[in-house]
This record gives structure tokens, C-alpha cells and sequence, in this order.
């Protein structure tokens, strides 16, 4: 029996993964309705119900409310201290009026700026930058894991001289989002 369900259990697994909603997109075992074979019928009467993934996403939001407004408190600015070698100057007016030339590698600490996604960032961390950046031609390359990461809309300023540095920084779309978040609303698309 399980030989011929096998392939059932292949097609819910791939086609709930593939469809990227977990909260009631049709899956293999809905599809398999009192028209399927009977060993389609079988799995699909002993399939467990999961009640967790059903939960309301309002009852989410309420739950995690003053979390998300506290991380969005510190999206709005970034406040950085650098110490690590490196000489480098950056100016940012948002993503498409930016200037940076130098090179870095640093350990930070401080507020680290927007999240640009869920999860938060951590207040310590390390960063490398090397290269040229003018507008949106980037010759600075860096790594995914270490690199400043900065808001769309971000404007700020970064100076690293020898073995110190600062980055300052505030993105108007932070502000916008913790504002709208006193609302249930989340422009950022950044909460938990």
C-alpha cells in the first residue's frame, strides 16, 4: 500500500513547497478527492491534521506587535563605530545617489541600520568594503555576510581613517515603516 501511495507523498511534498503559500494552497492530498484510486484514498483519510500552519496571521501580528515595533525603532538609524585597518569616505542620498571609494575590514558595533528583511541584526558584527561606488554602478564588491547592507532610501555618511571609523545613517522608509506599524501595517515588509 505505501508502494503505491509513495508517489502521492512526492507530489503533496513538491507542490506545497513549490507553491510558496503554507496557509491552504491545494496540495496532492486535497486533489486526491472520492474520485482517486483507492490507495490514493486511503493516505488521504490518515493524512494527520496539522492545526499549527492554520493559525491566523492577524493573531501572529498581535502576538508579536511590540517586538516588531521595537526593531523597528532601531531600522530607523544607523550609528556605527569601525575599528579594524582600512582608509575609506562614503556619502549616501538612497540607493541611486551614493559615493564610496576606499577599502576596510572592521569589526562594529552599535546600531546597525535598517534590517531590509525579518530577521534582526545584531548590534556587533564584522564588515569589509573594497572598491568604488558611484549611484548604482558598483565596483565595490563585498560579502554577503560582511558587507554594510544599507537601505534603499538611506541617507548618511561613513569615514574610516587607519584603524577607526563611524557610519551614520537614516532611512525615511524606516520612519515610515515604524510609524505604520502602530497601525498593523509594515511598508518594510521586515516584520517577524
Amino acid at each position: 500500500m505505501w508502494r503505491a501511495a509513495l508517489p502521492l507523498i512526492l507530489a503533496s511534498s513538491s507542490a506545497s513547497a513549490s507553491s510558496g503559500d503554507w496557509r491552504g494552497a491545494p496540495s496532492a492530498w486535497e486533489e486526491a478527492g472520492p474520485g482517486a484510486a483507492p490507495a490514493q484514498q486511503v493516505v488521504s483519510a490518515t493524512r494527520p491534521e496539522v492545526r499549527t500552519s492554520q493559525r491566523s496571521p492577524f493573531g501572529m501580528r498581535v502576538l508579536l506587535y511590540v517586538p516588531n515595533r521595537l526593531l523597528d525603532v532601531f531600522d530607523v538609524a544607523r550609528l556605527r563605530a569601525r575599528v579594524g585597518p582600512g582608509v575609506a569616505v562614503s556619502v549616501r542620498l538612497t540607493d541611486a545617489a551614493d559615493l564610496y571609494v576606499g577599502a576596510y575590514a572592521s569589526l562594529y558595533a552599535g546600531l546597525p541600520g535598517p534590517r531590509n528583511r525579518p530577521l534582526p541584526k545584531l548590534p556587533l558584527g564584522a564588515e569589509t568594503r573594497a572598491g568604488v561606488e558611484v549611484s548604482t554602478v558598483d565596483l565595490a564588491p563585498s560579502l554577503w555576510l560582511t558587507s554594510p547592507d544599507y537601505g534603499p532610501y538611506e541617507v548618511g555618511v561613513g569615514v574610516h581613517l587607519l584603524v577607526l571609523g563611524v557610519d551614520v545613517g537614516v532611512d525615511p522608509l524606516e520612519l515610515v515603516d515604524l510609524l505604520g506599524g502602530f497601525l498593523f501595517l509594515d511598508p518594510a515588509r521586515d516584520d517577524l
